[in-house]
């Protein structure tokens, strides 16, 4: 599919193979993340309503029914992709997921580790951080310098941010790349700080950036 406002050619459906119930399997994958969110199943209805619409529809196998993903939890999935594998019985979906996916509450169904990969992404680094800052300040610990901050609250807090930025600013004057990507690290700190403190999340943020990047 290339891009939303191009009119979609829907006759390629027909040659699908789909199976003796009429399904097939739709892979769904966060277009941002790359995380593989679900799988679920599709007909060549919903599968329609999905590609005219640009938001996911799927078959329910237990209801007999369509169901537009989100229409009673809010969590949505905006359609951005959509591809077919070689064998012509699987597709996927790439989706701009809002909220979660999963009926649980995760963020992805795909959540029962068995084996992990060591190496963490770039986001779930940051995710990882603002999870720790957001358990220190509900779960606050001895000599923590993240749990100071919470309690002196918001002034110090931006006092830091501004502090911080200062030296950035001054970083980058001296031209010094390690002292620059040290108080940046120092900067996104107390950024997470302020953020877990005001209630703002990361999804906040990066919705914020998907709309400028609009």
């Amino acid at each position: 599919m290339q891009g939303d406002k191009k009119e979609i050619d829907l006759e390629f459906i027909d040659n699908l193979k789909f199976d003796e119930k009429g399904l097939i399997p739709a892979v769904v994958q966060d277009i941002d993340s790359k995380e593989v969110l679900m799988l679920a199943y599709m007909n060549k209805e919903s599968m329609k309503e999905t590609l005219i619409n640009k938001k996911a529809c799927y078959f329910s196998r237990s209801r007999k029914a369509l169901w537009t993903k989100g229409e009673t939890s809010g969590n949505t999935q905006e359609l951005k992709g959509f591809y077919y594998d070689c064998d012509k019985d699987t597709v996927l979906l790439k989706v701009r997921q809002k909220g979660v996916a999963c009926h649980t509450g995760s963020y992805s169904c795909f959540f029962n580790e068995v084996l992990q990969n060591s190496e963490m992404s770039q986001k779930e680094l940051i995710e990882r951080l603002y999870d720790l800052i957001k358990d220190r300040k509900n779960n606050p610990k001895q000599d923590s310098y993240t749990n100071y901050l919470f309690e002196k609250g918001l002034d110090k807090i931006l006092k830091k941010v501004g502090e911080e930025s200062a030296e950035v600013i001054i970083a980058a004057k001296n031209e010094a790349k390690d002292e620059i990507v040290y108080e940046i690290s120092d900067l996104i700190y107390h950024v997470l700080v302020l953020m877990v403190n005001s209630n703002v999340t990361i999804e906040d943020v990066l919705e914020e950036l998907k709309g400028r990047e609009r």
